[in-house]
């Protein structure tokens, strides 16, 4: 289903500040060479990412699924000078590419790779968060948002994409595993009074969570 018209996509594209030159390269590698290429942030979306960290201002972020390392590249971009970011990836592969541009990024020092299973890597990570982008299999969203939620700070952040899931959850009848997942997620965060969100209708939709 198309969620937004392709003109207004467009249009917000024209006018959002462009990539730099390590993410346009990522972004060409992964359209070049990805089967799943679709499921790259992009520039609104990952210009996005880059100012929301200049405006939380984190120490420490989490990312559940690196997926090529577009995204944790544009928010390691904004990291202050004390600043980390902690991504997993299931894939090896995948992995292997997003740690081949985090090399080539100057700031590498910043950002930490682990391969696996998140719901098995999370919990070994002991930190406390400012900011989770969770963007990995959309059966385990709502897991993955049980496992940070006590370990984000008072005030703190949790960004989930894909909560339209390419539109299928505005059907009145949700078909598919994926579809299904993501509308009892979202209704698990509506009714989370631990929380207050909003869902916004960028790409494929972002439901922003801050922690009371």
């Amino acid at each position: 289903m198309e969620i937004l018209n392709p003109l207004a996509e467009h249009y917000a594209e024209q006018f959002t500040t462009p990539d730099d030159d390590l993410l346009k390269e990522v972004a060409a590698f992964t359209v070049q060479t990805h089967p799943k290429a679709h499921m790259l942030s992009g520039v609104v979306q990952g210009r996005l990412l880059k100012l929301l960290v200049h405006m939380i201002n984190p120490q420490n972020i989490l990312e559940i699924g690196t997926f090529t390392g577009y995204s944790a590249l544009c928010m390691a971009k904004a990291l202050r000078a004390d600043g980390e970011i902690h991504t997993i990836e299931l894939r090896a592969e995948d992995a292997a590419s997003a740690e081949k541009f985090f090399n080539k990024s100057g700031i590498k020092e910043k950002i930490h790779l682990y391969v696996g299973n998140a719901l098995e890597i999370i919990p070994r990570l002991q930190k406390e968060w400012d900011l989770v982008f969770i963007d990995a299999d959309k059966v385990s969203y709502t897991a993955y948002y049980d496992l940070v939620i006590d370990r984000v700070r008072k005030g703190g952040y949790i960004l989930a994409d894909n909560v339209l899931f390419h539109g299928q959850v505005l059907n009145e009848k949700k078909e598919g595993k994926n579809a299904k997942a993501i509308h009892a997620f979202n209704e698990y965060v509506k009714n989370d009074s631990r929380v207050e969100c909003v869902l916004l209708t960028v790409r494929d939709g972002l439901l922003l969570i801050r922690k009371k």
